[in-house]
């Protein structure tokens, strides 16, 4: 086993699906997770030569005024929610239906599975990004990363991105930028990131956790609709309290946004 701070990389013996008795290694990764913080995501990606017009900005509630205070156009917006148990119960019989009843998905539609543990904010900043061809992406890591995965299954883009060093640094320092203090890297932690993006007119939900992408239907108003998704969640578990979102958004043509609302 491999340790360092900011990268934990063990090997585990797992037992072939196709042959009982054979027994192979599988590398599995860890990194730090990344705060829900949009100064933390904008200086990863403006850093790397994405278009510095687009950035990700706080979303303050999901009432029709907080939602009203979100820079417009919205390219994408990141959820971060808690798993618990009636969460993954609810996402399996999701899952099982949906296996079921099959999914038109678009062929347009770029999805990373994540294989990576605590790798889900960098798999939500990814997925913002490679589902929005009029972002302007400039050379370097992200440029590379959607040109090679382009074309790639979602099983065959976790493998590349296991193996981008150059991704794992960036992460790496985008862990160590929050607020917050950073967590032990070998800690369980809880809180989730998935992605919410509009392709042909249809939402979808973006999580590489998942077996595969979920297609919410046709939208017209791509905020309006994924906020409505997102205040399910929090109706499935109205006991939690760690809830929020971050918009991305197109901001240089748009003012500042006002001040939240004081809390009650």
């Amino acid at each position: 086993m491999t340790v360092k701070r900011d990268i934990l990389i063990s090997e585990e013996p797992e037992l072939s699906q196709e042959q009982d008795e054979e027994v192979i290694i599988k590398k599995k990764i860890k990194w730090l997770p990344l705060e829900a913080n949009p100064d933390v995501w904008n200086k990863i990606i403006h850093n790397n030569a994405v278009d510095p017009g687009w950035s990700f900005t706080d979303v303050y509630g999901f009432d029709s005024e907080s939602l009203a205070m979100i820079p417009r156009p919205v390219a994408a917006i990141i959820f971060l929610f808690p798993i618990t148990d009636a969460y993954e119960e609810f996402r399996e019989k999701e899952e099982t239906h949906l296996k079921v009843h099959e999914q038109n998905i678009s062929p347009n539609l770029i999805y990373y599975k994540q294989t990576i543990s605590n790798a889900c904010g960098m798999m939500a900043l990814l997925h913002s990004i490679a589902n929005n061809d009029h972002l302007v992406v400039g050379p370097g890591v992200f440029q590379t990363i959607l040109q090679e995965t382009g074309n790639m299954s979602p099983e065959e883009r976790a493998e590349y991105l296991e193996n981008c060093s150059d991704l794992a640094q960036i992460h790496a320092s985008g862990a160590n930028e929050g607020q917050t203090e950073t967590p032990d890297i070998t800690e369980q932690l809880r809180l989730h990131f998935i992605c919410f993006v509009e392709v042909d007119d249809h939402l979808y939900e973006l999580d590489g956790r998942r077996s595969f992408p979920i297609n919410h239907g046709k939208c017209t108003n791509f905020v309006e609709t994924t906020a409505k998704i997102m205040t399910q969640f929090i109706e499935r578990n109205p006991e939690e309290k760690e809830y929020s979102a971050i918009a991305f958004s197109q901001t240089s043509n748009n003012p500042p946004p006002p001040p939240p609302p004081p809390l009650p």
